[in-house]
């Protein structure tokens, strides 16, 4: 250590959020997530930190990655230095004339209103003086919509291709088939196409945009038994606990569902069947710095944790039929 007297060390910004997200989700994977980095980049600058440092800043403790006492002074630093941070671009934005505007904004299914308004609240906590118009009514074409100028960004999961607009990805997500934990299905390691013959199909509508129906089902032939159409996520759920059909959900939807029990959670196929989510924008309007900053957003964290898809069914009070049916509004 010695021959190291005197040299400068180079810690950056990267290093201390990665000491944060690390020492906030106990685990390299999931940090590297968070910050948009492999498993073996995010530990490559780990190990770069700690050398400049000369000394270890997580040690693994129960299968987690704990803080040793260097890394517990360091994180001190790093909330200092990133909350500082994040208090001059708010000031700076502040200032800037692009701080200010109105977003109109919608999606291609109305599942994103799930968990949109949680990042609406950390956006608007750094733009405070731009509004947000949802355009709700949109969402059965948004591409339409920002076509016609009636839109600012368009959250979608099945682009269409069109040489005037721009896709930026923003994250998976991973469709699963939801049965109640009685269901012949529940046992299985995954749900193959011809295993949904015959049942009753719970999905959002419109059917005719169904990823599932267009992409596995029909393709390998198969039609279920009934389609039902179901605008609320709550309801499906609910239904499928009632044993009134299976349902197509995105994981993160029912994840607390999941995570107590009350249904299972399948893979559909042996690969599992993930969408990628993009925002959409006019190729040829300028975006504001906000926007960018939303999108951006939009794009920095993971929209769910990894729930387990198999627990034991948790005591609950019991549905029948007729209650789901009295609280539940399908279009046929």
């Amino acid at each position: 250590m010695s021959g190291q007297k005197g040299a400068s060390m180079h810690l950056e910004i990267r290093h201390l959020k990665l000491v944060a997200a690390i020492a906030e989700t106990g685990s390299v994977t999931q940090a590297g997530s968070w910050l948009h980095l492999t498993q073996s980049a995010l530990s490559h600058q780990l190990r770069d930190a700690e050398e400049q440092l000369g000394a270890p800043l997580f040690e693994r403790r129960n299968r987690k990655m704990a803080l040793t006492t260097a890394g517990e002074r360091l994180l001190q630093t790093a909330k200092s230095v990133l909350a500082e941070l994040d208090r001059a671009e708010t000031d700076i934005q502040k200032r800037d004339p692009d701080s200010h505007g109105l977003v109109r904004l919608s999606t291609q299914c109305y599942t994103v209103y799930y968990w949109l308004p949680p990042r609406l609240k950390l956006f608007q906590k750094k733009f405070p003086d731009v509004e947000f118009q949802l355009v709700v009514e949109a969402t059965d074409n948004p591409f339409t919509a920002l076509l016609e100028g009636k839109l600012d960004l368009a959250i979608a999961c099945d682009p269409i291709r069109n040489r005037k607009i721009v896709y930026t990805p923003l994250f998976e997500d991973e469709i699963y088939i939801i049965v109640p934990p009685e269901h012949r299905l529940a046992g299985k390691r995954y749900v193959e196409a011809k295993d949904l013959a015959g049942e009753n199909l719970i999905i959002y509508p419109p059917k005719e945009e169904c990823t599932v129906l267009k992409e596995v089902l029909e393709p390998a032939g198969i039609a279920p038994r009934r389609i039902q159409e179901v605008m609320l996520t709550d309801g499906i759920v609910e239904m499928v606990r009632a044993g009134l059909g299976v349902a197509s959900l995105p994981r993160w939807a029912a994840a607390p569902q999941l995570t107590s029990g009350a249904v299972i959670g399948l893979p559909l196929t042996a690969q599992g069947f993930r969408r990628t989510w993009s925002a959409a924008q006019l190729r040829d309007q300028r975006a504001p710095a906000y926007l960018k900053e939303f999108i951006r957003l939009l794009a920095e964290r993971p929209l769910y944790e990894e729930f387990p898809t198999r627990r034991r069914a948790a005591k609950r009070s019991p549905i029948t039929r007729a209650s789901v049916e009295d609280r539940v509004v399908s279009v046929m």
